[in-house]
């Protein structure tokens, strides 16, 4: 029976902090501080311009931001359910390249595939060339052709950037459905589409709906795509008010806009499901049997499965491998090979400190027993919600003021400026990228620490070893695939991200993606061409692991 005494010493144990709460509280708010600066800032503008957004330019940047938004979504649910369920569901001509085929588009940024839809499209494209070569068209004037620089042409090119993540949540969805319901309802006469519309699709509605948020809050965050465009949403907002009218509260109130919307589209999403349960009919592993489609049945398949990957990764990956192709000397020039090592710097740099910080974090929760790193362990995901110029905004301003005061301290003390240590160099990129990415580091080492049998790293703890040695000696070994797959996806990321970057790198450092983006903003396609396709080359490397699981997952 155990003493007053005795409770009073295991509450003290219980309360005294260790080094894995500690260090999960500190993560946790290296994570959030961003996003409560940017609040702050918000809150405490310089000079007081929210009246004067509201009245100009704030309602065409939400109307602009909410359209392609609502559009983008709902294509993609719709483009990627559908392919999802006929991979799934029916054995058609080419399903077996599809089914991997069809999340090559996500190697594809979504600014890349507007450069290459442009270059296409324009008046000076092939397209519109060819178009006047046959039918003896002398100007613009003879014809009509659709304004490719638009908002209907950014939700072209992020529907089909995007769409893949809807496509691979939708896919495990039906998956795991049991094949047995469907074989009552065709039993009982139901047709493929009563079936889909009454059993598969309430079932995979939650992947649906996650799938469907993820392309949404990725549309928001977009920069490259809709600047390349000329929309004006509400992250061009951010660059626009914040760059050019040199006013950081007003970017900031703009940001925490951007910031609502991506919550209530997260409570949107969970309250459509609050009350929704879906539990498996059986203990059995039939999963639904693919069907033959014949003949023109199974073609049309073929092609409404290829058509978005054709314009999701064929069109923009042949326009750019062209450029690229025929662009002399574009490999090999010192503008290129910097930005490759820069590329490969903070990328890599980023992947260690996210990774090892997931892991630290993951580890700590599960080894301490703790409530407060099992609090802040989902407190930490919230960078993956808010968009790279929002992470920018809120980073920025208080690691300069940071940054100065650190300056000055030191050169009172000895009489020498340092410089910007953080804001100067990539620290505040790595920074940046690790906010942003640090779910996907989180969810890839949580979910291999949850495969290890808790009895091995107890045994290690009984034989003597600590808590860093049964890490490295025991768990380590067992979980190094699933680190080195969280690893490339966030070096991936990193090099994909444009928005946080163009915002944050020092004076004369470019990436792929910012080399790229100059570029082409200078309407120098086939400059852009080769840093494009070594972004897609390195997205690829990702790629090839997703499917890689789904290919197993069969």
């Amino acid at each position: 029976m155990m003493t007053d005494q005795n409770a009073r010493t295991l509450r003290r144990l219980r309360l005294r902090p260790d080094v894995w709460s500690v260090g999960a509280a500190v993560i946790a708010a290296l994570v959030l501080m961003p996003i409560l600066s940017v609040a702050w800032i918000a809150l405490h503008p310089t000079a007081p311009i929210w009246g004067h957004l509201v009245s100009t330019t704030l309602p065409r940047y939400l109307t602009n931001s909410v359209v392609i938004m609502l559009s983008v979504g709902a294509l993609s649910a719709a483009i990627g359910t559908g392919a999802a369920w006929l991979v799934v569901s029916y054995r058609f001509p080419g399903v077996r390249w599809l089914r991997w085929m069809l999340l090559f588009p996500l190697a594809v940024p979504g600014y890349l595939g507007a450069y290459a839809l442009v270059d296409f499209l324009e008046y000076a494209g092939p397209v519109q060339t060819a178009l006047r070569e046959a039918f003896g068209w002398t100007s613009a004037r003879d014809y009509f052709f659709p304004d490719i620089r638009s908002r209907y042409g950014a939700i072209f090119v992020l529907t089909g950037s995007l769409y893949p993540y809807v496509y691979l949540l939708a896919t495990a969805g039906f998956r795991e459905q049991s094949g047995r319901a469907h074989d009552v309802a065709r039993a009982l006469g139901a047709g493929p589409w009563r079936r889909f519309r009454t059993i598969a699709l309430p079932l995979a509605r939650p992947a649906i709906a996650a799938g469907t948020a993820i392309v949404m809050m990725e549309t928001v965050n977009d920069f490259g795509a809709v600047d390349f465009f000329g929309v004006q949403t509400l992250t061009t907002g951010i660059f626009s008010v914040w760059l050019e009218a040199g006013n950081a509260g007003g970017a900031a109130q703009i940001a925490c806009v951007i910031l609502a919307m991506i919550l209530a589209l997260v409570a949107i999403e969970k309250a459509s499901r609050r009350r929704v349960r879906f539990h498996r009919m059986t203990r059995g592993e039939h999963r639904i049997e693919p069907q033959d489609l014949p003949g023109v049945r199974g073609w049309i398949a073929t092609v409404a499965c290829a058509l978005p990957f054709l314009a999701g990764f064929v069109l923009p990956v042949a326009v750019l491998g062209q450029h690229a192709l025929t662009q002399e000397g574009g490999w090999i020039t010192p503008g290129l090979a910097r930005a490759v090592l820069n590329t490969f710097v903070v990328g890599g740099g980023a992947a260690v400190v996210t990774v090892t910080a997931a892991l630290f974090l993951v580890y700590g929760m599960r080894l301490s027993g703790r409530t407060l790193p099992m609090v802040v362990l989902p407190a930490t995901t919230i960078g993956y919600a808010a968009p790279g110029a929002v992470l920018a905004l809120g980073l920025l301003i208080p690691l300069a003021a940071f940054d100065n005061a650190l300056a000055d301290g030191i050169l009172a003390l000895t009489g020498r400026d340092p410089g910007l240590l953080l804001t100067g160099g990539a620290t505040v990129l790595i920074y940046a990228y690790a906010v942003r990415f640090f779910a996907i580091a989180q969810g890839a080492t949580d979910a291999a620490l949850g495969r290890v049998s808790p009895s091995l790293p107890l045994a290690a703890r009984t034989l003597g070893r600590s808590p860093g040695g049964t890490l490295r000696a025991v768990q380590m070994p067992l979980i190094r695939g699933s680190v080195a797959t969280a690893l490339l996806l966030v070096f991936v990321d990193a090099v994909k991200e444009l928005p946080a970057t163009l915002l944050l790198r020092p004076f004369n450092f470019d990436t792929l993606a910012t080399r790229a983006h100059e570029q082409a903003s200078l309407e120098k396609i086939a400059e852009a061409a080769p840093p494009a396709m070594l972004i897609i080359a390195a997205s690829l490397a990702a790629v090839a692991f997703v499917a890689r699981d789904m290919v197993r997952a069969r």
